[in-house]
């Protein structure tokens, strides 16, 4: 059974909260609390989702991650491992759909992937750009037995 979290609801996965994390970041430098925190937020939800569902296991957790949004999908299985251990999400897969970086021309409203070294419009060459996708990270669902 697929358990679909609302995109659109308040995501508690940006929630810094470091209770638990703050055990595994002794030795860790500044730059891992960013994924710890976000992991342990995202196994808070996913555990609150399953248990309304009454769910005895989750088997995988989809999550949707930016280009931009700074989130290392290493780090973040790293620390799901060791702080699902004793859950009913242990052992779970996390399968990771990365969006790609997409901008609109404030000129002339084109939408385009920007190149690693070109971020003017191809259309119209003009510089002044808005970031339209690439910073998400959210849980998409979570599959649960």
């Amino acid at each position: 059974m697929s358990i679909i979290i609302p995109p659109f609801a308040p995501s508690p996965i940006l929630d810094y909260n470091v209770n638990k994390c703050t055990l595994f970041l002794i030795s860790v430098t500044q730059n891992k609390m960013h994924e710890c925190s976000i992991t342990e937020s995202m196994l808070s939800l996913a555990l609150e989702k399953a248990n309304e569902a009454s769910a005895g296991k989750i088997t995988r957790i989809n999550l949707v991650v930016g280009e931009l949004s700074g989130i290392v999908s290493e780090c973040v299985q790293f620390y799901f491992d060791a702080i699902s251990k004793g859950t009913i999400a242990s052992g779970a897969e996390l399968a990771f759909e990365t969006k790609p970086t997409q901008v609109r021309c404030r000129k002339c409203d084109n939408v385009f992937t920007p190149s690693d070294q070109n971020w003017d419009c191809p259309e119209c060459h003009e510089a002044g750009i808005e970031i339209v996708s690439g910073r998400e990270c959210y849980m998409e669902s979570i599959e649960v037995e």
